[in-house]
């Protein structure tokens, strides 16, 4: 039985399942879809895995296949061939119902019912799935904290929210009956640049947290950079042109396609994979040296961006409490590139 099968039916009897703790194997193979009264392919013979509990960013230009692919993993887009595998089980072998009742599914503006309240959206899965009222109001609650949302949002209607807002909503209405998977379709593309850096950070806090498998279609190759363990970059007609971890992809791009899409700065998108804290640092300087100073959780990236700014070759790195842990020198951060 599929774990998304067992999951659902658990779901019914306590409310929660042990089954969903851990993400949910994905497999796609030899995949295509043709839409009536086109005479080229969305998607040609795609064929690629995604490890249970792995973030991988489906990317490329418009027209590419990306939200097709998603949408056929949940069944709101048919196949025309190939096989689309859950755990080892075809998603065809299950109802629709059964299907997506164990997957998330999160798009622009949290895709949220208007006539509902907060608290109705994000009960809307447990309550199909027979949860009882108690149950469903002390998830509400859980997930409002999970997702940085004040309580006394819960009797608020979508209308009320800012759009940050509801893409929060909309994410722990995903996560309500703790899903194996989540499918995400540019759930970020219609929010200022401060508000999405905060919800990336977010989804990255709760990807950590939660071990969900989660699939998120976006364009944009620095938000596919920043949050995916592994990138599958599509071309037109869906064909894949690459399937790799971000730092392969940058230093080593599969063909000219996938070099002219990521663009000519691959060497500091790479130096944006790595944390400070995640570094051999050279040892701390004294601070009478008067070398500026950077968070041990800052980006290589952000350190370099820094000592240019300043015009030094060197800072001095931080812990959380201020006290230095270390020095990175420019030349420390070229090595990182070799």
């Amino acid at each position: 039985m599929t774990a998304l099968a067992v999951f659902s039916r658990s779901s019914r009897r306590s409310g929660r399942s042990s089954k969903s703790a851990r993400g949910a194997e994905i497999r796609l193979e030899h995949v295509s879809k043709r839409y009536s009264g086109s005479k080229a392919a969305a998607v040609s013979d795609l064929s690629l895995t995604i490890e249970a509990g792995e973030f991988c960013v489906l990317v490329g230009p418009s027209g590419c296949g990306k939200t097709t692919t998603l949408r056929m993993i949940n069944r709101l887009t048919a196949l025309d061939s190939g096989e689309i595998m859950i755990d080892g089980r075809s998603t065809l072998m299950t109802t629709v119902t059964e299907l997506r009742r164990g997957i998330g599914y999160v798009i622009q503006e949290g895709g949220l019912f208007p006539h509902m309240t907060v608290a109705g959206n994000i009960g809307t899965v447990p309550r199909l799935l027979g949860w009882s009222r108690g149950d469903v109001k002390k998830r509400v609650a859980e997930l409002l904290e999970l997702a940085g949302l004040d309580l006394s949002l819960a009797e608020r209607y979508p209308a009320e929210l800012s759009g940050g807002q509801r893409q929060r909503v909309g994410l722990a209405r995903a996560l309500a009956a703790d899903p194996p998977l989540l499918l995400m379709d540019e759930p970020f593309n219609a929010l200022d640049p401060v508000v999405r850096e905060r919800l990336q950070d977010e989804l990255l806090r709760l990807h950590r947290e939660l071990a969900k498998t989660i699939v998120f279609v976006t364009h944009d190759v620095d938000e596919a950079i920043k949050l995916g363990n592994r990138i599958a970059i599509l071309r037109q007609g869906g064909v894949l042109a690459q399937y790799d971890t971000p730092d392969s992809i940058l230093a080593r791009p599969a063909n000219e396609f996938v070099r002219e899409f990521v663009g000519e700065n691959r060497a500091l998108r790479r130096l944006a994979l790595r944390r400070l804290d995640q570094i051999d640092l050279a040892p701390a300087v004294k601070a009478a040296a008067g070398l500026p100073t950077v968070s041990s959780s800052a980006t290589v990236r952000e350190a370099v961006s820094l000592m240019i700014e300043t015009e030094t070759k060197a800072l001095s790195v931080v812990d959380e409490n201020g006290e230095a842990c270390g020095s990175i020198r420019f030349d420390d951060a070229a090595r990182l590139l070799r």
